[in-house]
């Protein structure tokens, strides 16, 4: 069978730079392509650059490779089939198979727990990346400098904040998989999943395969809403065949679905002992007397993904507004950014799974290698992927719409109810700074009540910030994308400062 440029089998086109041992603890590193993340989307496109003659460094804040998808039991937990627990296992095995070739080979430097805080560029056009590497307290400082650098940051769950939610026992929707795909754990015995988007379901036939009594799952937008998308639905008849699985799985346990409804409340002392559910209109807005309540004694909730771009806009990369509300980067035909030398692949391109973050990280990758002129693949080849990014991005787009907030969710938080957990900021103070203090958008909001200014720095309340103030969610320009220690700070070179 004949081997393709990606294949770790085949020969590499072109003798790779120097790169550092895996692992090493200071210096810069030299190389052609820094990838940051190593989820799906840079775990293929660091396999596929190494495989086109690119000298490789491969950075995650994680242990092991495949990100927040393809999340690992910790090895003392000796789980026995971790890909009982995943979907698409197969095509991630394939990957870590080949970086770990490409390892050995010397094309690729796998840089575990490292979490990147910053990239700057270099006076001679390539590009120095700081990092944290290992743990508090011994964290050390990390440096890699590379001549292209390829950011695939992920994503991270969006929270609309409802009376109730800071009770233990309610969990991100995407957390509760990470406590079963991670710890072989459920965040409860009986647990209403609940929020919006095509996670909830995955979530709820995980949850209930594992042996939890999952009551109902609780979508506040209406499926309807992919009947003006059947062109898109159409031409990814995968996709509608995993909505299938899942479908019967949540019929296979019982599980009941309620669409077009929300969880406008969680009730308990010490935990959370049940949800009130009421039903929205087209805008969810709660309609009144439609309030039921289920006794649980978990809550996974969450209204989909955020991309993760503090790197990007950091750097100055340009940005653009999905269907589903959220910001993302701008990315051309080779996911260029808008900042030359800087590519982009993944979530942080737009909410689109794992499939398509592949696709678009062997793009990536070629589009890299054509500019450094190292060989690539056949045209044929690129274009290939072009057209499956384009179908599976038409999907993407689709759902984001489907499941996009409506503008009267806000309808079901009282005064009383936190916004802010990070400052403790109730949902009446902002609205107090909206109507009395003539706060217009969300960067005065947050300077009026504080609400975005803890340690998740608006992650958690960003949007719910921007929907009480009446303005679209913005990404804001950070110049470090994680809190950093001043003893790292002081040890930079003055030009990196």
């Amino acid at each position: 069978m004949p081997t393709s440029p990606s294949d770790p089998a085949a020969p590499s086109p072109a003798a790779p730079s120097p790169a550092a041992p895996p692992g090493a603890a200071s210096g810069p590193r030299l190389a052609d392509l820094a990838v940051v993340g190593a989820g799906p989307a840079g775990l293929a496109a660091a396999v596929t650059a190494a495989g086109l003659g690119l000298a490789v460094t491969l950075l995650d804040a994680g242990e092991r490779p495949g990100g927040q998808y393809y999340r690992h039991p910790a090895p003392g937990l000796g789980a026995a089939r971790p890909e009982a627990l995943h979907h698409g296992w197969s095509a991630f095995a394939r990957r870590e198979a080949a970086l770990r070739a490409h390892e050995s080979a010397g094309r690729i430097t796998w840089l575990a727990g490292h979490h990147v805080w910053t990239v700057v560029p270099d006076e001679d056009g390539g590009w120095t990346l700081h990092a944290l590497a290992g743990h508090a307290p011994e964290e050390r400082a990390a440096t890699v400098t590379a001549r292209a650098v390829l950011l695939a940051t992920g994503a991270h769950e969006r929270q609309l904040p409802f009376p109730g939610w800071t009770l233990p026992g309610v969990v991100g929707a995407g957390g509760a998989q990470a406590m079963l795909k991670g710890g072989l754990v459920l965040p409860g015995r009986r647990v209403v999943v609940a929020g919006s988007g095509p996670l909830l379901l995955a979530v709820a036939g995980s949850l209930a395969a594992a042996g939890a009594t999952v009551p109902a799952v609780v979508e506040a937008a209406a499926y309807t809403a992919y009947a003006g998308e059947v062109p898109a639905l159409l031409r990814n008849p995968g996709k509608l065949a995993e909505g299938a699985v899942h479908g019967g799985a949540l019929a296979r346990h019982r599980v009941r679905l309620l669409t077009r409804h929300a969880v406008t409340e969680a009730h308990g002392t010490d935990r959370v002992e049940a949800v009130t559910v009421t039903r929205l209109d087209r805008d969810w807005r709660p309609l009144p007397g439609t309030a039921r309540r289920i006794p649980c004694d978990a809550l996974a909730v969450g209204h989909g993904l955020v991309p993760q771009l503090e790197l990007a806009t950091g750097l100055g990369c340009a940005t653009r507004t999905c269907p589903d509300a959220t910001v993302a980067l701008e990315l051309d035909a080779g996911q260029r950014t808008t900042v030359p030398g800087i590519w982009s692949a993944g979530e942080t391109g737009g909410i689109g799974g794992a499939q398509l973050a592949m696709v678009e990280g062997e793009l990536a990758a070629h589009s890299v290698a054509a500019e450094l002129r190292r060989p690539q693949a056949a045209p044929r080849e690129v274009a290939r992927l072009g057209r499956r990014r384009a179908r599976l991005r038409a999907f993407a787009d689709a759902m984001a719409a489907a499941h996009r907030p409506g503008a009267g969710w806000t309808g079901w938080l009282r005064d009383d109810a936190v916004v802010c957990r990070c400052e403790e900021v109730p949902a009446g103070r902002i609205r107090e700074a909206v109507a009395d203090l003539g706060a217009r958008d969300a960067r005065t909001v947050k300077l009026l009540t504080r609400a975005g200014m803890g340690w998740c720095q608006g992650r958690m309340c960003g949007a719910a910030v921007a929907a009480l103030a009446g303005v679209e969610p913005a990404a804001d320009r950070r110049p470090l994308s994680c809190p950093v220690p001043l003893g790292r700070l002081a040890e930079l070179p003055a030009a990196d400062r």
